[in-house]
């Protein structure tokens, strides 16, 4: 019987373990997003996943931003000026010459600013290479924390990054070299290049993200068609997000949180399928996030969020300090 007991009680403590906290963008509501410092900072609050986005520059080096261009909101030019209007695209620039912006402050009076009142500048920041963040990591000794690495392109606006499969390739080429695979899951909003992960890693994880809004829906649901999006996959021939995903091969979904509820986590879980839900900033919808039974949450404020799993009596990841 205590045997039996002890079982229970690891067989417990492992399921609640599962929670995934991912820090989203680092932790872009109290750092600079996508940055060193946002990154030590992540580190050091505590997170199971550290979430970022992947670009490619003209001369083929790995770097991480958000955006296909500068983003004007957060980048400043060699003269210590905000951007005026969108600059230069990444995919046509050299890294050394996007090395010359800083990223380390809100534009002040943006409505961007606005949403992150408590982010903190780190002056001086640039545009990181993918493998200043896996020697971070490395630097923290942390040998659990994750790395989702979001894949950033657009079926409609091809010329402004790398090509799907080459991208792939190239991204899981250094995940490889890293050692990092076991670590490691893929994402994007175009399942296209997810496609060619799952042909070409099979030990990475890809992570199926999707949006049904009115400014962006990658999934189509009411088109006859196919979108643009979902590697050829018709909403129409499987009934929903989930079916779908899982025709494709996947096996995590990562929503965005206001197209989520309960019977749709219930749905692709029965089917297989871990759900994430993103990006949920506000104490409240957090916790009515969690009620719907995701098993983890993408977040611009891990501390939140790692305060909500603290109340429910949940494991929470350990905080390794580090300085960029």
């Amino acid at each position: 019987m205590k045997a039996w007991l002890t079982t229970l009680l690891l067989a417990c403590s492992l399921q609640a373990a599962a929670f995934d906290l991912q820090g989203h963008r680092g932790a872009r509501g109290l750092a600079p997003e996508n940055t060193l410092p946002g990154f030590a900072l992540t580190l050091g609050i505590g997170v199971t996943t550290l979430e970022t986005d992947i670009a490619v520059s003209r001369d083929g080096v790995l770097l991480i931003s958000h955006d296909p261009a500068l983003n004007p909101d957060i980048a400043r030019g060699p003269d210590g000026q905000f951007l005026s209007g969108r600059g230069p695209v990444i995919w046509h620039t050299d890294f050394a010459e996007l090395q010359r912006y800083d990223v380390g402050r809100l534009k002040p009076g943006t409505r961007y600013a606005a949403q992150y009142p408590e982010q903190k500048p780190a002056d001086g920041a640039r545009l990181p290479r993918l493998e200043e963040l896996f020697a971070l990591v490395r630097k923290s000794g942390n040998e659990q924390v994750r790395l989702a690495l979001e894949i950033k392109l657009r079926p409609d606006a091809p010329d402004e990054t790398m090509a799907p499969e080459p991208f792939a390739r190239k991204l899981v080429e250094a995940v490889r070299a890293a050692g990092l695979a076991q670590r490691t899951t893929i994402l994007s909003f175009d399942w296209r290049v997810l496609q060619a992960v799952q042909q070409l890693a099979p030990e990475i994880g890809t992570v199926y993200l999707t949006i049904q809004q009115r400014n962006f829906d990658n999934v189509g649901a009411d088109r006859a068609d196919a979108s643009a999006w979902t590697a050829g996959l018709r909403y129409r021939d499987h009934g929903s997000v989930p079916k779908m995903i899982k025709a494709a091969g996947g096996r995590i979904w990562s929503s965005f949180h206001g197209d989520l509820d309960a019977a749709k986590v219930k749905e692709a879980q029965a089917l297989g399928l871990t759900v994430l839900a993103w990006t949920v900033n506000d104490p409240a919808r957090i916790a009515q996030v969690m009620d719907m039974g995701v098993d983890g949450i993408v977040s611009d404020r891990p501390d939140l969020v790692r305060a909500e799993m603290q109340r429910r009596g949940l494991p929470l990841p350990k905080p390794t300090p580090v300085q960029p």
